[in-house]
């Protein structure tokens, strides 16, 4: 009789284990990470090499942001051909985020490098965007960050078409944004020239522009914060981050 009463009991229980066991989410594929820009971005001189280290340990993340590179030079050198062939591979993730950088090299001045700002630059953005998204990745187009040069009291903000040239083609092609240019001003405007100054390479390599070990972190720790705002399912790959 006990054995009679206990019977519908376990049958229930056994059947609500087994929905549950099978309603439990799979665990996630881990996603990949693909820096594409400048020397701002690079190891040793940028940020890049301390925002991958702000990612989860199965978070494949690759820094191959080069120095003096603006849009049209890193396609031209081939170097958008090693992205592509990256993508084109078969990598074991979830999904790509492809994160874009350039203006710094953009800029006139700068022979075999620079490019239009009215038509050639926006131009090669929107291309890297459409080949990426192409190729099954998520784009997502960063303005260039900031320079740390100071007139009086006041940062200058060199690089403002550019960014705004950035930010037009990212509404046009419904890309994610990271405003990097606005926050990294803010946020120099705010420490002040001295402590600015801090963030850069120390000795014979300071300048006002790429960073050393504390504006690296300083940076990556920004650009953490405004991938969570734009790039939502990025949240787990950067949890430990938070």
């Amino acid at each position: 009789m006990l054995l009679d009463r206990a019977l519908p009991c376990l049958l229930i229980c056994a059947a609500a284990s087994a929905h549950a066991t099978s309603a439990a989410p799979a665990s996630a594929p881990p996603v990949r990470i693909i820096l594409v820009g400048d020397s701002t971005m690079a190891s040793s001189t940028g940020y890049g090499d301390a925002l991958c280290a702000r990612f989860s340990p199965e978070t494949a993340c690759i820094n191959l942001a080069r120095g003096g590179r603006s849009s049209g030079s890193f396609r031209a050198e081939g170097r958008w051909d090693e992205v592509e062939a990256l993508l084109r591979a078969p990598a074991g993730v979830g999904a790509t985020y492809v994160l874009i950088q350039f203006g710094h090299n953009d800029q006139p001045g700068k022979p075999g490098r620079s490019t239009d700002l009215v038509h050639e630059f926006p131009a090669n953005l929107a291309r890297y965007v459409n080949e990426a998204r192409a190729l099954g990745a998520v784009p997502v187009l960063v303005t260039p960050l900031t320079r740390r040069s100071f007139r009086g009291a006041w940062v200058q903000d060199d690089l403002a078409p550019w960014s705004a040239a950035v930010r037009r083609v990212a509404t046009a092609t419904e890309t994610p944004l990271v405003d990097l240019n606005r926050l990294s001003m803010a946020d120099v405007q705010a420490i002040g020239p001295a402590r600015a100054d801090a963030l850069a390479r120390a000795g014979a390599n300071f300048d006002h522009t790429h960073l050393g070990p504390a504006g690296a972190a300083r940076v990556a720790a920004a650009m953490t914060g405004a991938l969570l705002q734009a790039v939502p399912p990025l949240a787990r790959a950067l949890g430990s981050a938070r």
